[in-house]
């Protein structure tokens, strides 16, 4: 194969290259996978901004990955099966590794931030944080599994409970995803509010409750819930006015779990948790058995996730993809792809 490969390449503030580079060196042991599709989160979109304070130019960004095996690795799967890859890296020696909590570690660190990722043709990665994806599932699809592994981490965190109302903060990609995981783990009711016209009208395609521009949250689910509030509610927006009002929205013992990560200490009502003794649970990424789950409900068509609103554009066309994900007005995943011809049209 080719010493070199083409590659979308974070070189300063709001400055993505489509360049060659070096095929990456692959290590001892490792693997070398072929990337089929990347997806674009809110991280890569803070990394080019310059607003990520680990990411160091020049980087190959991405970590929502999947491709196929090129060069298998001393162990994991065999040459030539699609996998997808769950990026995080973690130091094995903290206490959160040493008790089986590496997802939670001291210094994780994750591929396509800390150090080079998906964003280009081959990415060198070890087997260990390879997942095998079953035959006849799409590589575009089996993108989506480390986002959906977010989703299902979280309502997996929040205790949540067959035949629970639950509110869902922002219908972005991990709103989206926590609301069809948590109807799938049998929510009776999942009420979406969000500030987009369009992902409003995306969340009610997929058959959630949304609340209406102009009302709030709590109006829609009075009549759903007696007046009580959610028994489970998702914060997937991560924005202040949403943490103000978290507590209001959720009956007495609820649960609310925080899933949007906040940039900065944000205020609670913390009177309003202890008097109805709800319980806060944080969320960070997924464990390993999360990915393998998500893997099993994109497999299983679980999620009806063709519904799901995505757009593939060709990795030489990545600033372009940056640029569709950040107005997020017409797909909710954007996805880059080396994979001539896989682009949409």
């Amino acid at each position: 194969m080719s010493r070199t490969m083409k590659a979308a390449v974070w070189a300063a503030t709001d400055e993505v290259a489509y360049v060659d580079v070096p095929v990456p060196e692959v290590p001892a042991g490792w693997a070398l996978v072929k990337v089929a599709y990347n997806g674009i989160c809110g991280t890569d979109l803070s990394i080019v901004h310059g607003k990520h304070p680990r990411a160091k130019a020049p980087l190959v960004m991405g970590h929502e990955i999947s491709g196929w095996v090129e060069r298998a690795g001393a162990t994991g799967p065999a040459a030539g099966t699609l996998v997808t890859v769950e990026p995080l890296i973690s130091c094995g020696k903290c206490k959160a590794c040493r008790n089986g909590n590496s997802h939670v570690c001291r210094r994780l660190g994750l591929y396509g931030i800390d150090t080079d990722g998906g964003m280009a043709e081959y990415v060198a990665l070890p087997p260990e944080v390879l997942h095998p994806v079953p035959d006849g599932v799409d590589p575009r699809m089996a993108a989506l599994a480390e986002p959906l592994a977010v989703a299902v981490h979280a309502v997996a965190r929040s205790g949540m409970e067959r035949g629970d109302v639950v509110a869902v903060y922002g219908a972005g990609p991990i709103g989206v995803l926590t609301a069809l995981v948590a109807r799938h783990e049998g929510a009776s009711e999942v009420v979406i509010t969000e500030p987009s016209g369009w992902r409003r009208e995306v969340a009610g395609r997929l058959g959630f409750t949304v609340v209406p521009d102009g009302v709030s949250i709590a109006e829609t689910l009075e009549p759903l819930t007696g007046g009580e509030g959610a028994d489970t509610t998702f914060d997937s927006a991560g924005h202040p006015s949403v943490a103000a009002e978290l507590a209001a929205g959720t009956r007495v013992h609820g649960r609310i779990v925080i899933v949007g990560v906040y940039k900065e200490p944000t205020a609670l009502d913390l009177q309003a948790i202890c008097f109805k003794e709800q319980s806060l649970v944080g969320v960070r990424v997924y464990t390993s058995a999360d990915v393998t789950r998500a893997i099993e409900l994109i497999a299983a068509d679980a999620l009806n996730l063709s519904a799901f609103p995505t757009k593939a554009f060709d990795l030489a066309d990545t600033g372009v993809a940056f640029a569709a994900a950040t107005r997020g007005q017409d797909c909710l995943k954007v996805l880059v792809t080396p994979l001539h011809g896989k682009a949409d049209a």
